[in-house]
């Protein structure tokens, strides 16, 4: 990335199957509110990283990891005028849960606590985790991954609550939730979706918020945003997957992808081919 020092490198090992990488140097950068599939362990080199999560502004500095269960809606940008620099391990659910019956105790969904965490040998090991993937050693990235989940469980693991459709204003956000994935690339207006619904503008803007975390709109952008991503990962272009989530051009996607992301769609690309050239090689 250009501009200001910044630089970031988003990628995956084919040796550590459903897991994400990211190394990167912000100072300017500011992360919209957005979700992850994933888990979010961000290990703080230095710097400091403000990220609001679960209704207040947390603060990650130098030997902190900011940690953000799947599905959780947050925000992320510069505590302090040098910005921040980490790296980042993004797990999966199921890989985590593997990781969890294993190693812990906990019954149910395993997740964390507390979004901050001060324990620099946990940092420590997430980048030796980066630094064994870039070196192509299978054996260690696989082994340091475990061993830093295993820990974190440890101190800041628990069960995460089962979220239950229960009220009616729910079920009609959950509802709303299904029609925007649905209709992705052409979706209705809020005021349309709630005659939809049967019920009004305002109380469906209100009950989706409480129930995911960010209005309709917002939502929205981020789900394109994902399943841009699955169609890149599957050898779709940028501009393809522009016009098949609803963007109305790749600049558009650009804008929005490396908001969320971190990077442009394209490098976030050209790093998913060089893993799968890679795995052509050694087959």
């Amino acid at each position: 990335m250009a501009g200001s020092g910044e630089r970031a490198r988003h990628w995956r090992y084919a040796e550590l199957p459903g897991v994400d990488l990211l190394r990167a140097r912000y100072v300017r950068k500011t992360f919209v509110r957005h979700t992850h599939e994933s888990f979010v362990i961000a290990a703080i080199e230095d710097g400091v990283e403000v990220f609001h999560c679960r209704g207040a502004d947390q603060y990650a500095g130098a030997g902190a990891l900011a940690l953000v269960n799947p599905d959780t809606a947050h925000t992320g940008r510069a505590g302090v005028p040098e910005g921040w620099r980490y790296g980042a391990v993004y797990p999966s659910p199921e890989v985590v849960a593997g990781i969890a019956a294993e190693t812990t105790a906990i019954r149910g969904t395993p997740g964390f606590v507390r979004p901050v965490v001060d324990d620099p040998y946990t940092v420590g090991l997430v980048h030796q985790v980066l630094r064994a993937a870039d070196e192509g050693n299978a054996l260690a990235a696989d082994t340091l991954l475990r061993v830093a989940v295993t820990r974190l469980l440890r101190l800041n693991g628990g069960a995460l609550p089962q979220r239950e459709v229960r009220t009616a204003g729910e079920r009609i956000a959950a509802r709303a939730r299904e029609v925007l994935e649905e209709r992705m690339a052409e979706p209705p207006s809020l005021e349309k979706l709630a005659s939809e619904l049967g019920t009004g503008p305002f109380a469906l803007l209100r009950a989706f918020r409480d129930l995911y975390g960010m209005p309709p709109h917002t939502w929205l952008t981020d789900a394109r945003v994902r399943r841009a991503r699955l169609l890149l990962d599957a050898g779709g272009t940028p501009a393809e997957a522009a016009v098949a989530v609803g963007f109305t051009d790749q600049p558009h996607l650009n804008r929005h992808f490396t908001r969320i992301v971190g990077v442009p769609p394209g490098a976030y690309q050209r790093e998913r081919k060089n893993v799968q050239d890679a795995w052509q090689g050694l087959s």
